[in-house]
């Protein structure tokens, strides 16, 4: 059964024009002229979509929502906008709306907003990239992702960018908070502006306001000319205020009045300086969380958190690390000019169920270790892990610090002795050859005398019996 969709415009040729284009798509359509109209057709028949315009005499596109998403009257809303009330348009998705439509919009772009409610074509499983530049030095960065909550994510990114809102991402660390900042910066009418980062939490706390606001000369002892701040390095473009949770009460504070009346007031300036700048703020931590212990405030919280963002950790998203992983084994093996390599069987195994507490940027520091490490065209999980973690991950269950008789190796725990490590491998290679000594040094790469000698020290250190002179 065709799809239902209601039709709200006060224009009539806008009518008419979503009429032709969605019935000739086979989706069933009612159009009515206003709002009221609209919400009364609404509750006598069942409709699975309802697109309305923004504005319109009588009950507004926006109205016409509150009422379809309280009386439950159809399954999405879509809204009509213009330029002039797009960040209006991003607000009511936070109201619930599913999307909104950009006057003027082409047949793509209706396509797509009927794809993503009736097509869920995030959730076919491709892999999906969105090239990033990452600095000033224009230096490319790829968001890649399988994972259907995530394009879900990036999607609403690229909506959001249209509009001027403030945007809150949050996500544990390594998750990529700043590259989905950068990419709404991307994706913005401020693009060719500056995108300026600032790390509140690793600014001082009696150096952060001076960082971020400025300050004049001689409003300091040091200060022996007037600097800007970052606010105002990013005027025309986008500042991103990296873990702002740890910013200090009092200057949360002053950070609200930028936001409300855009403009800052450098340390010891005389006059506030209007500014032009878009805000993106992230943090690994919960902020409602901290409003209740009294460490953020709560006016700043609802200040900053008017198009929320969540990034999951990859633990949750796991079709995104094997999409990851080989997009950094071709990535990093190009970059030291080796034949791309791939996981082997058992490290796939071992990436797919470990918990990545460092999430994406962990996966990738073990990846690029293990092309560099890797002696095949196979990373096996010994090149991925480095650390005290080894000991358990790099050999199959079951093999303790004697030859296994299957795969004929030996595992050492980490900060292992070399002395002990030496002697343990040259007698399980003894007892791998039948204590044919000559064969043993071949393997071992040393001369039969060497091996003699080592064999002479072990009996007198107690190791093992009998005469090791023996031929």
């Amino acid at each position: 059964m065709a799809p239902k969709i209601l039709i709200a415009d006060d224009e009539p040729q806008m009518r008419s024009a979503l009429r032709v284009a969605l019935e000739s798509s086979g989706y069933e359509t009612t159009i009515v002229s206003d709002g009221q109209k609209a919400l009364e057709e609404a509750q006598k028949h069942i409709y699975d979509m309802v697109i309305t315009d923004m504005k319109m005499p009588g009950l507004s596109g926006l109205e016409l929502l509150e009422c379809v998403r309280k009386e439950n009257l159809a399954k999405s809303v879509v809204l009509i906008t213009a330029f002039g009330t797009i960040d209006a348009a991003v607000s009511a998705m936070k109201m619930g709306a599913m999307d909104f439509l950009r006057k003027p919009f082409s047949m793509g772009d209706l396509e797509a907003v009927l794809s993503r409610a009736f097509g869920e074509p995030f959730a076919d499983g491709k892999p999906e990239t969105h090239q990033v530049f990452a600095s000033k030095q224009r230096e490319v960065r790829e968001i890649v992702t399988s994972c259907a909550t995530m394009k879900e994510i990036l999607y609403l990114a690229k909506r959001v960018a249209l509009s001027e809102l403030t945007v809150l991402i949050t996500g544990e660390s390594g998750t990529g908070k700043e590259l989905l900042a950068r990419l709404v910066h991307q994706e913005s009418s401020r693009s060719k502006g500056p995108f300026v980062a600032v790390n509140c939490a690793a600014v001082p706390d009696n150096l952060l306001e001076s960082e971020l606001f400025g300050y004049e000369k001689g409003a300091f002892t040091g200060a022996n000319a007037s600097r800007q701040g970052k606010f105002e390095m990013a005027s025309g473009g986008t500042i991103l205020l990296d873990e702002i949770s740890e910013m200090p009460m009092v200057l949360q504070a002053k950070l609200l009045r930028v936001l409300q009346e855009r403009e800052v007031d450098r340390v010891g300036g005389r006059f506030p300086i209007p500014i032009d700048t878009r805000v993106i703020v992230t943090t690994n931590s919960n902020l409602a969380e901290r409003v209740k212990e009294g460490t953020f405030r709560e006016d700043l919280f609802y200040r900053v958190n008017v198009v929320p963002m969540e990034l999951m950790p990859l633990r949750e998203r796991k079709e995104d690390i094997i999409s990851l992983s080989s997009y950094f084994c071709q990535k990093h093996s190009q970059e030291i000019g080796k034949p791309t390599k791939f996981l082997s069987e058992e490290a796939t195994k071992f990436v797919l169920n470990h918990e990545w507490p460092g999430n994406v940027r962990e996966l990738e520091n073990a990846i690029q270790r293990g092309v560099a490490l890797s002696t095949g065209d196979r990373i096996e999980i010994y090149d991925l892990i480095w650390d005290e973690r080894r000991k358990r991950m790099s050999a199959p269950e079951g093999i303790s610090e004697k030859v296994s008789e299957t795969k004929g190796w030996v595992q050492f725990e980490v900060g292992t002795p070399l002395a002990e490590m030496e002697r343990k491998m040259i007698l399980a290679t003894l007892k791998s050859t039948n204590d044919n000594r000559t064969q043993a040094a071949e393997q071992l790469g040393i001369t039969v005398r060497t091996l003699r000698n080592k064999l002479n020290q072990y009996r007198e250190e107690g190791f093992f019996g009998g005469d090791a002179d023996e031929s």
